[in-house]
Order: C-alpha cells, then sequence, then structure tokens
C-alpha cells in the first residue's frame, strides 16, 4: 500500500513506521490519521511482522495537531466534528490494541496529540531532549480522545496536574511520571529501540497478544476478585495446551531457541 504521509521500514521481523511531514513535525491531519490506521491494521495480519516501531522524521516526533487542519475543523458542524473525532480515536484504539508490541521511537516535540501517540505504545523510549505537553486547555479544548491513554499511562493524580495546567514535560520528568520507559541520550535512540525490539521477538507471538489483553483484564479486577483469579486459572490452563506453549517447553528443556525465534 502506498501512503502519502508515512515511510514502512523492515528490517527482519520488525516493522517501523515513520510519520513523514518532517516539514511540519509530523503534525496530524486526516491523511495522517487514515494512514495510520491503515498501516497499523495491515502490519497486525503480517505474520512476518512480530515488532512495530513508531517514529518521527525530521526533527520532532510530532508535534500534535496539524494548524491548517484544526482551522478547518473550527468551522466544521458537530456532526462533521463528531466524524473527524471518531477517526483519530478509532486510530488511537488501533495502535494501543494492536496485536503486537509496539515501541514508541520518541525525539524532539511531542505535543498533545503526540503525548497521546506516546501513551498509546506499549513502550516509549526517548531521547533526553525530548519534550511533551497536554496543551489542548490553552485553545479553549480538552484532551479528550487521547485522555484514556494518558490518564492511563500516568495515574489520574498527574493527569488532573498535566490536563489542566498545559505545562511542558520534559524528558526525565516523563519518565518519573510513567509516560515514557526510558531516556537515552538521542546517539543511544536506535541502538536501545533495536535491543527492546530483539527482546520482544523472543516471545511466542500469541502469547504476546494474550499478555496484552491480560493487562486489560487486570486493570479492571483486584487481587481480592475471586472471579478475576479464577479467571486467570482458567487462562493459563488453556495457554498451556496451545502448541506455541508446548513449543516454548520443549524447546526450554532441549536447550535451544523455540520456532519463533529461528522464523
Amino acid at each position: 500500500m502506498t501512503y502519502s504521509t508515512l515511510e514502512i521500514e523492515r528490517a527482519g521481523q520488525v516493522a517501523t513506521v515513520w510519520m513523514n511531514r518532517p516539514e511540519l513535525h509530523n503534525a496530524m491531519n486526516e491523511h495522517l490519521i487514515a494512514d495510520l490506521t491503515a498501516a497499523f491494521r495491515i502490519l497486525n495480519e503480517e505474520a512476518g511482522v512480530r515488532v512495530i516501531v513508531l517514529a518521527g522524521r525530521g526533527k520532532s516526533f510530532s508535534a500534535g495537531a496539524d494548524l491548517d487542519w484544526m482551522r478547518r475543523a473550527a468551522g466544521y458542524s458537530e456532526a462533521q466534528n463528531l466524524d473527524d473525532a471518531r477517526k483519530l480515536a478509532a486510530m488511537l484504539k488501533g495502535i494501543y490494541r494492536s496485536k503486537k508490541p509496539v515501541i514508541a521511537r520518541i525525539h524532539g516535540a511531542a505535543m498533545a496529540g503526540g503525548t497521546g501517540l506516546t501513551a498509546v505504545c506499549d513502550i516509549a523510549i526517548a531521547t533526553d531532549a525530548a519534550k511533551f505537553a497536554l496543551t489542548e486547555v490553552r485553545l479553549g479544548l480538552i484532551p479528550a480522545t487521547i485522555g484514556p491513554y494518558v490518564a492511563d499511562a500516568i495515574g489520574p493524580r498527574q493527569a488532573r496536574r498535566y490536563f489542566l495546567s498545559a505545562e511542558r514535560i520534559d524528558a526525565a520528568t516523563a519518565e518519573r511520571i510513567g509516560l515514557v520507559h526510558e531516556v537515552v541520550p538521542a546517539e543511544a535512540l536506535d541502538t536501545r529501540i533495536a535491543e527492546l525490539a530483539s527482546e520482544l521477538v523472543r516471545g511466542g507471538p500469541h502469547a504476546l497478544s494474550a499478555a496484552k489483553e491480560l493487562l486489560a483484564d487486570l486493570r479492571q479486577g483486584s487481587p481480592l476478585d475471586d472471579t478475576l483469579l479464577d479467571d486467570t486459572a482458567h487462562t493459563i490452563a488453556a495457554t498451556r495446551v496451545t502448541d506455541e506453549a508446548r513449543e516454548g517447553l520443549a524447546a526450554f528443556f532441549d536447550k535451544r531457541p523455540p520456532q519463533w525465534v529461528n522464523n
């Protein structure tokens, strides 16, 4: 598939989705949203792709919403705005619910919607010069579609502060509050991403997807919830009898890599 706003690079079992609007700091508009939606849908179905990296060309990861897009949206009816917002929400959901692990490669600005893109990825690695912000209230808006993911990443208490203050969040603070997992020097960013990707491909493809589903169940429950605990017992029992688990255990006892690593 041809994309007007993206470049897709493949290296072994890793696909990197490059947002490619460097002159606009990869600001989001309807075309980038549509391309990201399609790219993640396609990559999720490619058996040869085990890990997806989301990255930005140029000086920034993503500076948020494209100003021209925002200007046009200001003239939309409520129905048109709803259609627009639902497409953005669907794109974010598609990345967050990817069957495959997604790593955010963050450098430069990751503002507003760029902060949202950071939060929907499973793992976020940023350079020490990266910067984030939830600036919507300063425009009379709110971070609604990205809100569930950002609040989930940093917790409701931190979200309350940054949704309201719209202050800049430096890389060290982003790591401290849980928005990103690691901060590295710019020259180490790609090496660290490659190291993480190599660790992720060692996991069973179905196990990685199931682990993400398990996390969703755990978020709704508690160790005091007997139904949840029984559900987890059923889940591991069903997982143990799958071909993937049997191969993984056999490989462990045989002291060899499982077939999905060789593939």
